[in-house]
């Protein structure tokens, strides 16, 4: 288990029990630390199978160590981490994200929202420190519920973003497979005048990552998408802290699309955005642009920077996740910061977008003229061969041979992990995860096609390679 681009993950197994009560009260040390002594910490959960257990595990460490745990149960993500910080309260949320069902992770959110860099080394540290002296089993007690009041909170946050009637005449889907949001997006959309049809609800945990969205999914979608003449079918993933959008074709609107559909709603001063995100998202759009390396905690602290200077502040992710860094007029009301990811605002930027402007999503995507990005992963990739790989990569001649096939390499960006630019103009980015054992490629190109071939190619070359040099080893 380790820190990843948003959170501690690994096997579930592996979490559950001791392990989970490990790395709470190395989050319980740290909130004493920074000058939370005591009082209520919020704990929420997605719908995987380990995530009850784990959840329960937390919150009985956290009153082991003093402090006074929350059930609130299964839950957005986004919707814990605005009620604790409106409570002036800390947050933990069980859930692996898009990761498979047999993974989970546990993300921790300070009095002042998610926890940094800073916090996780000092947690790990703590961990460290306790690893073999920490007692196992704490007494379990029955937990104060917050499930309804945290709910009803964010409820009317989202509510009011959009005027109401904003989306009469939509016909919508929503994807509910086993989010967390499944039901709070059908009835959110719903009051604001939408025509809502639930579609493939799953009783079994469904991983969907929205930045790798699998040929699978997408068939059903567009069947969806065909049946029932929807405009757009939209979802999150595990803990809805990541959208989904797919258009009137059954074609996916991109996170980073998404993300800037939101910045241009909420008339964003700054953009924060890892460097995977669009190249052609730039200034041209009427705001500044910070790139950072890939992760919540890293557009957290870009936006924390972009803070000096006011104005609107909107950060934003390849996966759509929208992190608010300060309050904005949104319908005439005051929406505050949020900045941890939420897929609900930019979800319901997207759609009003589209209803007080008549285009379609894909209208919206042609207007933008943006080079055509793709991105795929390879699954149960080992974290020391992603390492290896890089290592090698590091080396420019050596990555000019791997590349060889798409053409000379212009330009290398070293950020997070290798954003080569091709004499062409096209971009191939090789970026082991920060989360899960897995590798992805992300690609811009001219077209669609040319911009999946691309990543196709490029991740073929990395199995390959890889298994070249365990042959070698062997």
């Amino acid at each position: 288990m380790k820190f990843g681009s948003s959170g501690v993950r690994g096997l579930a197994s592996d979490l559950a029990g001791r392990a989970s009560g490990l790395y709470t009260e190395g989050f319980a040390r740290r909130l004493r630390a920074t000058g939370f002594e005591q009082g209520k910490v919020f704990v929420g959960r997605d719908l995987r199978d380990s995530s009850p257990a784990i959840a329960h595990d937390c919150m009985a460490a956290l009153a082991a160590a003093g402090f006074q745990p929350v059930d609130c149960g299964p839950i957005p993500t986004p919707a814990l981490a605005f009620y604790a910080r409106r409570q002036g309260a800390a947050a933990l949320m069980v859930t692996g994200s898009h990761i498979p069902a047999d993974r989970n992770g546990i993300k921790f959110y300070g009095p002042k929202g998610e926890i940094d860099k800073a916090d996780e080394a000092a947690i790990t540290a703590h961990v460290a420190e306790l690893s073999d002296q920490y007692p196992w089993p704490p007494t379990y007690a029955d937990w104060q519920a917050g499930h309804e009041q945290a709910l009803a909170a964010f409820r009317d946050r989202v509510g009011g973003i959009l005027p109401p009637g904003a989306l009469s005449g939509m016909r919508l889907g929503v994807y509910q497979h086993s989010t967390v949001a499944a039901e709070l997006l059908v009835e959110v959309l719903r009051s604001l005048g939408a025509d809502v049809i639930p579609v493939g609800k799953s009783d079994t945990f469904v991983p969907v990552d929205t930045e790798a969205v699998g040929q699978e999914t997408m068939a059903k979608v567009r069947d969806w998408v065909r049946e029932f003449k929807f405009d757009a079918v939209v979802s999150a993933d595990a803990d809805a802290d990541r959208p989904l959008v797919i258009d009137e074709n059954g074609e996916l609107f991109r996170g980073d699309l998404i993300g800037l559909a939101t910045a241009l709603f909420l008339k964003a001063d700054v953009v924060v955005t890892p460097v995977t995100s669009n190249s052609g998202i730039a200034a041209a759009f009427g705001f500044s642009v910070r790139r950072t390396k890939v992760g919540s905690p890293f557009v957290i602290e870009g936006m924390d920077a972009a803070r000096q200077a006011g104005g609107i502040i909107v950060g934003f992710e390849a996966n759509g996740g929208v992190l608010l860094g300060s309050d904005c007029l949104v319908n005439g009301k005051i929406l505050s910061a949020l900045p941890t990811r939420d897929s609900f605002l930019p979800i319901l930027a997207v759609l009003g977008t589209v209803a007080s402007t008549g285009k379609s999503l894909s209208n919206l995507r042609e207007t933008w003229n943006l080079p055509v990005c793709a991105s795929e992963r390879l699954e149960n990739f080992p974290v020391e061969t992603s390492r290896g790989l890089m290592r090698k990569l590091a080396d420019r001649d050596a990555l000019q041979r791997f590349l060889a096939p798409f053409g000379m390499v212009a330009d290398v960006d070293e950020t997070d992990g290798l954003r080569a630019l091709m004499t062409s103009g096209e971009i191939i980015h090789l970026r082991p995860s920060g989360n899960a054992p897995e590798f992805r490629c992300y690609a811009e190109a001219a077209s669609h096609e040319r911009a999946s071939e691309i990543v196709a190619m490029a991740l073929e070359r990395v199995r390959v390679a890889t298994l070249a040099d365990k042959t070698e080893a062997v």
